[in-house]
Order: C-alpha cells, then sequence, then structure tokens
C-alpha cells in the first residue's frame, strides 16, 4: 500500500488565482432584483452612456429601460435598508428619489423626453392599471368579489367623514382657517389625484372665486403628494402588523370567508402559464379599458369605473371563458411582480412636482395631512373589521382614497405587497373622488 501523498501548500500565485475565483464567484452571485450585479452593473453604464450622449432613445424602448433600470434598484435598496423596509421601503425609494433627482435637475432633457414617452404620450401607466384591474377582478371569487363590493363603501363612506372632522380639527389646532383647512388641505388629499381631483377642483375653484384656475395648483398639490406619502407609509407599517399578527390580514383577500383564501379560483392559480393565453389577456384588458372610454362618452360615468363596473359584471354573470380568465390572471400577476417599481420611477418623475411641495410645507401642514390620513385608515380598519372584512386589507384600501389616483393606488398596494386589492383601490379612489370633488365645488359655493 502506498503511502498517501504530502499535499503542496499552494504558491503565492495559485493562491492569489483561487481567491480572486473565490471574489469573482460572490461578485457574481450579488443580485440587483433578479439580475446578477456584473450584468446590471454594464446594462446599467450602457444606459447612462446613450444618456448623456442624447443618445437615447425618446419613446417607449428609452422609457422603458430608464424604468426599469432605476426601478429594479431602488427595489432592491428598499428591500434591505432596516426599517424602511418595513413601512413600504421600495415604495418609497422608488417614488420619491427619482422625484428629488427631477428637482435638483440631475436627469437631462434626454431622459425626460424618453419617459414622458412612455408614461405620459404611451400612457403605460393605465395600460398598467387595466391589466391589474380586470386581471385581478377575472382571478378573483366570484362571492368574494361581489361581497368584497358592497362591504366596502361603509368603512370609505366613515373614513372619509373621520378624515374631514380629524383634518379640520388638528388644522384649527394650529391656527389654520376651518375653510381653508377643508377645502385645500384636507379635499385635495381625498380628492382622487392630481389629473381627477386636484384640476377638476381647480377649475372649479377658479369658477366659483372668479380666479384663474392656474392659480390654485401649488395650493393643492402639496397637501396631496403629503398625504398620498403618508398613506404609502401606513400601508407599509400595515403590512408589517399583518406579519406579526396574520389574523388581523388576509394579505390581499378583502372578505373573510369560508374554505380557503377567497382571492382566486382553483382553476385559475393551479393551471400553468400558457403565454398565449397572456396575450389574449392583455387584449381582454385592452378590451374593457376602450370600453370604458366608449362608454363615457354616453353615459358621463368616468371611464375607469366603468373599466371596473364591467370587468365586475362579467366576472359574476360568469360569461368569460374560464381560459380567458386564466390569461388575464397570470397577465396581471406578471405586470404586478415585474413592473411596478419600475413604474413607480416614472411616477416620481413626472408626477410628483417637489418643488410645489417644498413651497407650502410646514412642520403644522405635515402633521394636518398625516391627521386626515390616520384617521380614515384607521376607521376602515375598525369598521372593516365590524362588516367582517380583513381590517388590514380594509385600512389599506379605505387609504387609497387619500392617494394620488392610479399613481397612489400602486404606490399604496405595492408598499404593503397587496397589488390584488387593486380593483378596490380604483373604486375607492375613482367614486370616492369623483364625489369628493363634486361636494367640495358645491359647498364652496355656497359658502363663498
Amino acid at each position: 500500500m502506498e503511502p498517501a501523498k504530502k499535499m503542496e501548500p499552494l504558491t503565492a500565485v495559485e493562491g492569489g488565482i483561487q481567491d480572486n475565483k473565490g471574489f469573482f464567484a460572490k461578485f457574481g452571485s450579488i443580485k440587483i432584483g433578479v439580475v446578477p450585479l456584473p450584468l446590471y452593473l454594464i446594462i446599467a453604464a450602457v444606459i447612462l452612456a446613450s444618456a448623456s450622449y442624447k443618445l437615447l432613445p425618446a419613446d417607449m424602448i428609452g422609457g422603458f429601460a430608464i424604468i426599469m433600470v432605476l426601478g429594479i434598484f431602488f427595489g432592491e435598496v428598499g428591500m434591505k435598508i432596516p426599517i424602511l423596509k418595513d413601512i413600504g421601503g421600495p415604495a418609497i425609494l422608488a417614488l420619491l428619489v427619482p422625484s428629488i433627482l427631477v428637482y435638483l435637475n440631475v436627469f437631462n432633457e434626454t431622459t425626460i423626453n424618453a419617459t414622458t414617452q412612455l408614461m405620459k404620450t404611451s400612457n403605460f401607466l393605465y395600460l398598467y392599471i387595466s391589466v391589474l384591474v380586470v386581471g385581478s377582478i377575472l382571478g378573483m371569487n366570484r362571492r368574494t368579489l361581489i361581497q368584497g363590493f358592497i362591504r366596502m363603501f361603509v368603512p370609505l363612506i366613515v373614513g372619509t367623514l373621520a378624515a374631514v372632522a380629524a383634518g379640520v380639527l388638528v388644522a384649527m389646532l394650529f391656527g389654520y382657517d376651518m375653510k381653508h383647512a377643508f377645502f385645500f388641505i384636507v379635499v385635495p388629499i381625498i380628492g382622487g389625484g392630481i389629473g381627477e381631483g386636484i384640476l377638476p377642483l381647480t377649475l372649479g375653484y377658479g369658477q366659483v372665486l372668479g380666479k384663474a384656475s392656474e392659480s390654485f395648483v401649488g395650493q393643492l398639490i402639496p397637501a396631496a403628494v403629503i398625504g398620498n406619502t403618508v398613506a404609502i407609509i401606513c400601508a407599509g407599517v400595515l403590512a408589517n402588523i399583518g406579519r406579526k399578527k396574520p389574523h388581523l390580514t388576509g394579505n390581499g383577500v378583502l372578505v373573510k370567508t369560508k374554505g380557503g383564501d377567497g382571492i382566486t379560483e382553483a382553476t385559475t392559480i393551479d393551471k400553468p402559464i400558457d403565454f398565449s393565453l397572456m396575450g389574449a389577456g392583455l387584449l381582454i384588458a385592452c378590451s374593457f379599458f376602450i370600453f370604458g372610454g366608449l362608454g363615457n362618452k354616453f353615459l358621463g360615468i368616468p371611464g375607469p369605473v366603468l373599466m371596473i363596473l364591467a370587468a365586475a359584471i362579467v366576472k359574476a354573470v360568469k360569461v368569460m371563458p374560464p381560459k380567458m380568465e386564466q390569461g388575464a390572471y397570470h397577465l396581471y400577476k406578471f405586470v404586478s411582480g415585474s413592473l411596478t417599481w419600475p413604474l413607480m420611477v416614472g411616477l416620481g418623475m413626472l408626477y410628483i412636482p417637489l418643488k410645489d411641495v417644498v413651497k407650502i410645507v410646514t412642520p403644522g401642514y405635515v402633521i394636518v395631512c398625516a391627521a386626515v390620513v390616520l384617521a380614515m385608515m384607521a376607521s376602515g380598519f375598525f369598521v372593516g373589521k365590524l362588516m367582517k372584512l380583513y381590517p388590514i386589507d380594509s385600512a389599506i384600501v379605505t387609504g387609497t382614497h387619500s392617494g394620488l389616483g392610479g399613481t397612489g393606488d400602486v404606490a399604496i398596494l405595492s408598499a404593503s405587497g397587496r397589488m390584488s386589492l387593486m380593483p378596490f383601490a380604483q373604486v375607492s379612489t375613482r367614486i370616492g373622488g369623483a364625489a369628493t370633488v363634486i361636494v367640495a365645488i358645491m359647498l364652496l359655493k355656497l359658502f363663498s
């Protein structure tokens, strides 16, 4: 039997090679989102260089490149920072950091143009919302859908009244006039966003008060932005509470039901993904959105509201083939899982005007805005519990009424990891916001 061979010590060169291999292996195992770090750095460098030399395409390609590379990064960082990760860190970073960078003029005109082409000209936000609304509705349990829409209006109404009362009372403690507090702080927060709420409000305020509507924009937007930020943080906190106390949450399910989670039919979620069906799901989502716009012309009801109602009715009467429901649902899962943080980067760059917020903000102003949102979400929690809804999910849906329209819905639900609540959030935002705008303008006319 031969004696065992003695292991020769590694030379300095060989040891260095092995150390380098170990370093590169570890470096390559690091990921930004799902992308390996070395590949991410190469992609980011290419996009940055193209933007710097003003060669970035001013179309969907350039827009997607910008929001994807930033969205993946902020989403990953937001999940790593202690404390921040528990209050919706990815949503906060993806929404606010790009807004700050725009305020500081970090992005050049080429970058802004590419993002604008994607977000506004191509209307990516509405495509995203359409896919989420239609896909999540068609993937829901039919009974849960019907019960959810009926029951959610009680916490929504109570939450709105509580928000108004709390906002006005706290504002008066800080020396604000009651009328100013209601019309210029509370109403913008619960008005349904900038495009659907604040802009109609400025037109109404201008007509009633006999002033240029543009003069009211800077007075109304800061409250909406701050309220939306508070709602994002609250949603993240509620999600963290839900992880510690699972009996309080349905993790994206609104109505308590027996025998299952109640959100999706087994026939929908158990089937393997079929990419051709996902294509059909995209067509279906676009068709519902277009139907909403067509119905708006003849009925005068906002298109997004009609889209939600149409999808809910189709699901309730079981006329959509199960295969098509499956395709729409799987498309929704893909879009919500892959494009949420990038979308929020685009929203932060173009829809969060930080310069308007900076002009008017004081500590008291922020506290008043926070009181509005906290009162609304607290009401949603306790009233939802009485209505046999999951309290945390009810609070989050009610809280979307204090968000920036579709932008706010995405941010709030993504911060809490509950994108399946999008149909209810859209109803809360659209119907609640529209009602708020109408009532506010009527009251202003009455008291002016």
